[in-house]
């Protein structure tokens, strides 16, 4: 499970040092607004599939993949997101 989280983030790195021509992920990447619009969208319908009882692992999926390149984009490292959880355990 953790290995496919930390495949993605070194896919994020890795096409953010050597982008690919025509990727997606390049594109979510170099493209700050795109990156904001795809996760509000992917959120948006996270909501509806939980609510709907369709598509919720899909949807879910979708959303991290698509935080994971904005967090990126915006240099926030994953590293730091999960220390700071590590912080607020009681």
């Amino acid at each position: 499970m953790l290995k496919t989280l930390e495949n993605l983030i070194k896919l994020a790195r890795e096409r953010k040092a050597n982008p690919v021509e025509g990727s997606y992920t390049n594109k979510l990447l170099t493209d700050k607004s795109l990156s904001k619009a795809k996760v509000l969208e992917e959120i948006d319908e996270l909501i509806e599939a939980i609510e709907e009882n369709s598509n919720k692992i899909h949807e879910a999926a979708d959303v991290f993949y698509h935080l994971l390149m904005y967090l990126e984009v915006n240099d926030v490292k994953i590293e730091e997101v999960m220390e700071e959880l590590e912080k607020r355990k009681k």
